[in-house]
């Protein structure tokens, strides 16, 4: 059983998404702010987290600044429309994903499938052994879900590591932003533009030498990204 932890201050809102999640099997827990969302983390494993962002005491993004000093479990911003600058300033501090209110049931469900998808396979639940990629300096071994860069291990969110893997098991070829989003985050692309390049940009922040000049991780002006094979030990 999945424990996913459901934190907005509006306890109607916290009530309905329990409403739909504890028919599909998952445990939930109840928080209705920020501090009392951290302060559940400490005392209990939890694979998912939806998050309000504005919230009294700690705010949504104030607590994935903090979260993310330790943990890299997924995080579903919960936000309304009119909160465009919020959504990718979550992105932008290490959340993962984002629902806009009102909710439709079947697109939370869908988030939160494959949210935890992810976030088991990079934690190596039923992996089947075996393949290693390597491109330039960059590793990626996704029996172990390892990856390093000169030999160092980097530490990814599961969505920047399926984003590398994808684009490392099709090197030189261009994916669209809003194919990425469909075959990474297995849903119907909204707001893929925005949500794929802040993650591109965290990405490379972890695996470029430069990210500003990246080597590896290229963008194709107007179509979107791709992975350059480069030459191993390549100096910049």
């Amino acid at each position: 059983m999945y424990n996913i932890l459901v934190c907005d201050d509006e306890k109607d809102i916290v009530s309905a998404l329990k409403i739909y999640l504890e028919p599909e099997g998952y445990r939930v827990l109840e928080a209705y702010n920020g501090q009392e969302a951290l302060d559940i983390l400490d005392r209990e494993q939890v694979q998912l987290i939806l998050l309000d962002i504005m919230m009294p005491k700690l705010d949504g993004i104030s607590a994935v600044v903090k979260l993310r000093e330790y943990s890299n479990v997924p995080v579903i911003l919960l936000t309304a429309k009119s909160e465009d600058t919020d959504k990718v300033l979550g992105l932008n501090v290490g959340a993962d994903d984002y629902i806009t209110k009102p909710f439709n049931p079947l697109e939370v469900l869908a988030r939160v499938r494959s949210q935890l998808r992810r976030y088991t396979r990079l934690g190596g639940s039923g992996g089947t052994g075996g393949s290693a990629l390597t491109i330039g300096n960059i590793s990626l071994d996704d029996s172990s879900k390892d990856v390093t860069v000169d030999g160092e291990q980097v530490s990814l969110t599961p969505t920047e590591y399926e984003i590398l893997k994808l684009l490392m098991n099709n090197p030189g070829r261009v994916f669209s932003p809003r194919e990425i989003y469909r075959l990474v985050w297995k849903d119907e692309p909204y707001g893929a533009e925005t949500t794929v390049a802040v993650h591109i940009r965290h990405l490379r922040e972890k695996v470029e030498i430069n990210p500003a000049e990246p080597r590896y991780i290229k963008a194709v002006w107007g179509q979107g990204y791709k992975m350059e094979r480069g030459k191993k030990n390549e100096k910049t």
